[in-house]
This record gives structure tokens, sequence and C-alpha cells, in this order.
């Protein structure tokens, strides 16, 4: 099917009872509005939104955007910083998921290049299961990025580099300013308690503020427009390739096997939380 845009909201009601009559999968970018050193405070939504919409033209699903006030954890010292609670962002995320089943999305797949945001998505598409039965997904983007790509990144501009890309591709490379005063090689201040934030899983262990700006996130140096033009093309390329690695049509196809494996086993096991809620 060929489509005019890939961006729901974009989309007008016709095109998206269209899409729905042949396939069901959409994926949703979560994000954040946080301090970024010398970056957009929206920089890691713009990240999964971008990464969104290339893993929805290599699997024909469609992007919902507009979903980037989450919990921000240690940024919010930053006065640009919107911190909303962890339960808070699953109770919401978890509302939107049940509208798009609804609607008719059964693969629906969650996406989030923040660290910390694990700790809202995890927990929704596990309890969505039980309520549902339906198996929606999250992928946590900085896991795939070590997963996938430490062949790709030759220095942390390669790193940065994303970011600025991701904003070329949302139409929005503009938005980067040019800056030179948020490149430094200094430790977090927050690092002496390291090995504390190391017994669990990303911001997940402890709770804790960075103390300066320059914790989240040194920038490489923008100077003009040459500068980030160089970039936003490198970053643009290195989240094609990672897209490719993903292979989000495999992705896909285990998504849908994955609902007939959980269907069989509620069969058997019909006092499991998603079989008894069916049966309601």
């Amino acid at each position: 099917m060929e489509l005019r845009t890939r961006i729901l909201p974009k989309m007008i009601n016709s095109e998206v009872e269209a899409y729905l009559e042949h396939n069901d999968i959409i994926i949703v970018p979560v994000g954040t509005v946080e301090m970024h050193g010398g970056l957009p405070l929206d920089s890691e939504t713009v990240i999964s939104e971008a990464y969104a919409l290339r893993m929805a033209e290599s699997c024909d699903g469609l992007v919902l955007t507009g979903l980037p006030y989450f919990y921000a954890g240690a940024t919010a010292s930053g006065r640009g910083t919107v911190q909303v609670s962890v339960r808070q962002g699953i109770d919401y995320l978890g509302a939107v998921a049940r509208s798009l089943l609804r609607q008719g999305f059964k693969r629906q797949i969650y996406i989030s290049f923040h660290g910390p945001a694990h700790m809202t998505c995890s927990p929704m598409v596990r309890d969505f299961f039980d309520e549902t039965g339906v198996p929606i997904l999250y992928m946590d983007l900085s896991m795939q990025m070590m997963h996938h790509a430490r062949d790709l990144f030759k220095s942390m501009n390669s790193f940065h580099a994303i970011t600025v890309g991701a904003y070329q591709i949302m139409g929005r490379l503009s938005d980067v300013p040019f800056t030179t005063e948020f490149f430094h090689q200094e430790k977090q201040t927050c690092s002496p308690f390291n090995d504390l934030f190391a017994l669990a899983y990303q911001s997940g262990s402890a709770g804790y503020c960075f103390a300066s700006p320059k914790d989240h996130m040194s920038t490489p140096q923008i100077p003009d427009d040459a500068a980030r033009q160089a970039l936003a093309d490198e970053g643009e390329a290195l989240i094609g390739t990672l897209v490719e690695r993903m292979d989000m049509p495999h992705i896909v196809e285990q998504m849908q096997k994955l609902e007939g494996y959980t269907n069989e086993v509620e069969d058997r096991c019909p006092w499991m939380p998603s079989a008894w809620a069916k049966r309601k």
C-alpha cells in the first residue's frame, strides 16, 4: 500500500482505516523534554521519532508521534526539564496502548533512546499483556545500539551525530543550534556513586539528580552550517544502518507468531491473568 505519510497524526482518518484493512503495526516513540547540553530539550524525543520512522518504512508500519513528556530522571535539576513520575507515565502510556488496540493496532512497538524509559515502558507492556492477552513490544534503542552497532562508532562524535541526524530525518535540522560552549571532557559530578548506579539497569538503582548542566550532555562543537550538516549526514546514515541490522520485518513476524503461541498457552492455562481477562 502506498502511503502519503506514515506518521499517524499527519494522516486523515480514511487513510488510517485503509491501512488497517491490510496491516496492524504501529511504532510509538516515547520521549522526554530535558536538559541536553547544547542541543534542544526534545533531543531524545526526536531521536526516537527518527528511528520510528525508518523502522516503520522497513516493515510497513505507522508511527504515533507526540509523546515527549515522560520520566526524565536525573536531569530534573535543569529548569528546562519536564519531569513526569514513572507511575504517571505508565498509566498514560497504558491508556494510549489500550486505545490503539481498540482502533485495530495489535502489533504495537514502543521505542525510546532515553535510558530510564524502561522503567515506564516495560511495566506497561507486561501489565497490558495480562489485561488483554496481546503481546506488545518494547525496544530499548540504546541497548540495540550496544548489541548491533559497536563497530560503527569511531568516537563520541558518532554517538552525537545520531542526534543531529535524527533532526534531519524529521525535517528539523535548523532546530539544532550552532554551539561551541558545551563540549567538555569532565567526569559527571555524580561519578563517585557509579558503583551504586551499576547495581541495576540504567537509572533504576537509586534516586539522584545531576549537579551541573555539564553532566548531561557533552555536545560536539557545531560552529557553523557545514559542521552541522556533516554530523547530520553521518547520523542519518548510522540510523539507517542500525535499523537495517534490527531486521524489522523479522521482528513484526515474530510478534505475530508470539500471539499465536500465547493463545495456545492460554487455552491450556485458563487461570493465567490474560486468559481470565478474556473470559470476562
